[in-house]
């Protein structure tokens, strides 16, 4: 109901001659309320959604005066409830999103309940593109391959979720096959403004993909979040979050010529995550930001969390309406975007001084140079004449050191003859294992595919022939890929890869058969525009053929290697590397047997494809021989902003994103044939992708205080973790191991290992995914020295001095002896995607407290979510510096009346009889969630307040 709080209550004169009522911004100001046209420009949007849904019981006139009052340098300690205006999934997070709905909706039919008072109350999007895998690539039939394999893998999920379309009045589905769940938000979902009983406010929104944040490229305030945050914004709850310091980031200058956006968004990761920005609203403005196109914007956006900010925001200006113009936005749309924003005083990019920041930055776009990240992190920047010798020095580094701890000598160097600038370098490494040699038997490759074609899911390979011998070595590049959110929606890299290719391949130049390469683009509006331009056929003859639109290597789903290939790398223990234009690189996050993976721009990805190895310069060796013989350099084929520019009106055409944009079923008899039940309730099945979750058996509409004790007595430390422990590392999204606990229980219930399909894809059932907590296979237990993989030592009664078993069969002892358990671990633990698996699967593992010595934002959230108690080291203690072995038992005796970030007790009784205390910081950091945490997280709570 519409309040006037303020007299803040306006109207709004459109060109249709349409009136509109919004609650205004500037009428805070003349209230009183202080100087609102200082605020950053994002908590002003967040300002307006809490004034918006003023009520007098979620949201009062206190939190209203409290932001409008925001001072940059404030203690952090007010709540913020935010009410956003929709929510966005894709589905891998999507998908057991879909399974707690309707896990709440058998539960509270067991407690006799009306059902359908579970239901999404904001419009809710899932975008179906994490399930495409490269089975297939390098020729014209890839696409159609790939969908056929996916829709057979993912037959149970696509059913589940078209039962979850008519289930839910307000959940939509993009299918699979139209593009990247980000891209499409950004081209298609968004609105920019929303009107609903004539009133007009601006579009927010989470998203269960921490890469939400492309979206804040248009203005639009929205970040990720984990599924079961976004399960209670659905469900009525706003998103509590407390007051954010804002960093401001001026970017001044321009970007120089043969620079790209890639190149920027590489530069801008590594200050900022040196900046530390963790948690923190970052606001880019400035004549340099002002430059920007809107593409480029969105790439820098999209990474906030590589640089582990909850956004990374650009205002609404003149650039973004030419945006909506060129995506297909009606001039109706447009209109009421830009009077509304102006009418808000929000429109324009501010210039220096203009705003109040809690810190400001800056940044010279004219000191970027072309770079690539890696081998192991995004904010891990390597100028591109660094790469070949950045390599070298991590290859004989121990491990400890993020290194590969392997012996390098560098035998000689010699000189090209064509100029002093271009110098050649052989290097060799390790003479008894620096190159294997390996024979792919005539017609492999066909004969693999021929299997594939006789059973879909098996494990597939190239389809091209392989016959002669090939060597391989250390730093070869086995996998290049044009893929990921991040770089595939902008038109001006993906012109410039296409224009590369278009110069190579009439040099002459090629690439090796074995490296496995792709294009995966965010929509189908880039193959669009690429066709238009001529420039796809060149891209294809490289091999970077259309594999699938959605998002695949970068979020593991690069699909296998030929199989002599990775036994090769097995037996010989080599480190070969991936080249993609993605925005994370974790450890077996690419491909379980690809140790360094290196992120750059499209046009970077052709060019290294063609070179073969990261052990090769760039910029000062030839990227090969041409078909005159002479030697072709990089800069005679990278292409100038002039040719890049020439090409930009293919990708500006809003007719063709009206098209493709206007009907999902149109051509698409895959989506049409699938088949559901129907009904308000879910039946359960048996199946080993969609099971009904443990998390609502035995539930009560009265708290279990049993889940979260007063006091934890008699902890083990199921792990211990170093530092960047990412959410990859806690639950991995790609291959399935035979010999894992997940591989084995999917073959006790009769799944062959050729259907084993991904982690990623069966977070629908619990059995899998808590075997999968903790399972990847470079995840390292300090327990252990020297272990990779998830394992641990189980001390039982019977086992005090430990014995070695996995992770999931020591915590299921665990659980069976009585005996709580607690994870210890570094900084930045939780680092990466938004994946609540990664707190339910703790959970479910009998967690109950995690210590670390710091967390990224989302996963911290997650914990807490699930009624796992995140607990933080004071500054200065660390496992290490305390001595901590994980032979000790713990005690947390003090856990009976939690408040906000308290200081809490940690008991440590040595195996030599020793005692010693030690404070921890709680890091349940809101009001809020004190209550998550004492009804066993979210969804507990949000049950029994819709049922109060």
């Amino acid at each position: 109901m519409a309040h006037n709080l303020f007299n803040s209550l306006s109207t709004l004169s459109l060109a249709s001659g349409k009136t509109v009522q919004f609650y205004s911004l500037p009428a805070l100001g003349a209230a009183g309320l202080g100087a609102i046209s200082r605020l950053p420009v994002s908590i002003r949007i967040v300002l307006e959604s809490i004034l918006r849904n003023y009520d007098e019981k979620k949201i009062t006139e206190t939190h209203v005066r409290q932001l409008a009052g925001w001072q940059p340098r404030a203690e952090r300690t007010q709540e913020i409830p935010f009410v956003v205006a929709r929510i966005v999934l894709q589905d891998f997070t999507g998908v057991p999103l879909l399974v707690d709905l309707a896990a709440m909706r058998s539960a509270a039919r067991r407690l006799g309940k009306n059902p359908e008072l579970i239901e999404p109350l904001v419009p809710v999007d899932l975008v179906v593109d994490h399930s495409i895998q490269v089975d297939y690539y390098g020729d014209s039939q890839a696409l159609a391959r790939n969908m056929e394999v996916e829709f057979q893998r993912n037959q149970e999920r696509y059913q589940f979720i078209k039962w979850g379309m008519q289930a839910f009045d307000t959940f939509g589905v993009v299918p699979p096959g139209i593009g990247i769940v980000h891209q499409v938000n950004l081209e298609y979902l968004a609105r920019g403004v929303h009107q609903k009983d004539g009133l007009m406010y601006p579009d927010t929104l989470v998203g269960t993909d921490s890469h939400t944040t492309m979206i804040n490229s248009i203005g639009v305030v929205g970040w990720g979040v984990g599924g079961i945050e976004a399960e209670a914004g659905m469900l009525g709850q706003p998103v509590y979050f407390l007051t954010p310091d804002v960093v401001g980031v001026n970017l001044t200058g321009r970007l120089r010529e043969g620079v790209t956006a890639t190149d920027l968004v590489l530069t801008v990761t590594e200050m900022l995550r040196r900046a530390n920005v963790v948690g923190k609203f970052v606001e880019f403005f400035g004549e340099g930001a002002a430059s920007l196109s809107l593409p480029d914007r969105a790439t820098i956006a999209n990474m906030a969390p590589e640089y582990g900010a909850t956004m990374g925001f650009f205002p609404v200006d003149d650039v973004t309406l030419t945006y909506f113009r060129h995506t297909g936005r009606t001039d109706e749309e447009i209109d009421a975007f830009e009077r509304y924003f102006k009418a808000q005083e929000l429109f324009g990019m501010p210039h220096p001084g203009e705003i109040d920041y809690s810190q400001e930055l800056t940044l010279d776009l004219n000191t970027i140079v072309p770079s690539l990240a890696g081998p192991k992190r995004p904010q891990d920047r390597i100028a591109l004449k660094d790469l070949k010798y950045s390599f070298t020095e991590l290859f004989s580094k121990s491990v400890k050191e993020n290194g590969y701890g392997k012996p390098a000598e560098v035998l000689d160097d010699t000189y090209s003859t064509r100029d002093s600038r271009h110098v050649e370098s052989k290097l060799c490494i390790a003479p008894d294992t620096s190159q294997s040699e390996l024979t792919l038997p005539p017609g492999s490759a066909r004969n693999a595919v021929e299997m594939v074609n006789n059973h879909p899911t098996q494990q597939t390979a190239v389809p091209v022939s392989l016959a002669r011998p090939i060597k391989l070595h250390h730093g070869d590049i086995l996998i290049a890929a044009i893929t990921s959110c991040t770089n595939t929606s902008n038109p001006s890299v993906l012109i410039a890869a296409g224009l590369l290719a278009k110069k190579a391949v009439e040099k002459g130049l090629s690439v090796r058969k074995h490296i496995k390469t792709s294009l995966a683009p965010g929509s189908r509006v880039v193959t669009e525009y690429l066709g238009a331009a001529g420039l796809l056929p060149y891209l294809e003859q490289l091999g970077f053929s259309l594999a699938g639109y959605g998002c695949t290597t970068c979020i593991g789903n690069s699909g296998p290697l030929l199989e002599v290939i990775e036994e090769t790398i097995v037996k010989d223990d080599l480190v070969c590397a991936a080249v993609l234009s993605g925005n994370r690189n974790f450890e077996a996050r690419v491909h379980p047997s690809i140790r360094a993976n290196f992120l750059a721009s499209p046009p970077l990805v052709v060019a290294y494809a063609i070179a073969g190895t990261v052990l090769k310069d760039l910029t000062r060796e030839p990227l090969g021989e041409g078909k005159d013989g002479k030697p072709v350099w990089l800069q005679d084929i990278w292409p100038d902003s002039a040719e890049i520019e020439s090409m930009m009106k293919f990708a500006t055409q809003a007719e063709t994103f009206r098209r493709l944009y206007s009907d999902f079923t149109r051509d698409h008899p895959l989506w049409n044939g699938i088949t559901a039940v129907t009904g308000r309730l879910y039946d359960w099945p048996d199946s080993t992708y969609i099971a009904e979750p443990p998390f609502f058996e035995d539930f009560s509409l009265e708290i279990d205080r049993t889940r979260t004790p007063d006091a934890i007595h008699g902890a083990r430390a199921l792990a211990i973790f170093g530092d960047s422990v990412t959410t990859d590392h806690i639950s991995p999204a790609g291959a399935i191991k035979e010999s894992s606990p997940a591989g084995q229980y999917l073959l006790a219930h009769g799944v062959t290992r050729m259907d084993f399909n991904s982690y990623g894809s069966r977070r629908g059932n619990h059995h899998v995914m808590m075997r999968g907590t903790f399972a990847n296979v470079r995840i390292r237990n300090l327990m252990i020295p020297g272990s990779e993989g998830g394992v641990t030592l189980y001390r039982g009664k019977d086992d005090p001095d430990g014995k070695q078993m996995s992770i999931f069969d020591a915590a299921m002892r665990y659980i069976e002896d009585g005996t709580p358990v607690i994870v210890f671990a570094g900084k930045e633990y939780g680092t990466g995607s938004s994946r609540d698996w990664a707190a339910k699967g703790t959970q479910l593992l009998g967690v109950k407290a995690v210590v670390a010595e710091s967390y990224e934002r989302i996963h911290r959230s997650n914990l807490v979510g699930m009624g796992v108690l995140p607990l933080q080291f004071k500054e200065g203690d660390s496992v290490s510096s305390l001595g901590i072995q994980g032979n000790e038992k713990f005690e947390l005796p003090d856990l009976g009346n939690i408040q906000p970030q308290q200081e809490v007790t940690l008991v440590i009784h040595g195996q030599d009889g020793s005692r010693r205390e030690i404070r921890l910081r709680c890091r349940i950091d809101t009001a809020i969630e004190v209550d998550y945490y004492y009804h066993g997280g979210i969804l507990p709570y949000v049950l029994r307040k819709a049922y109060a």
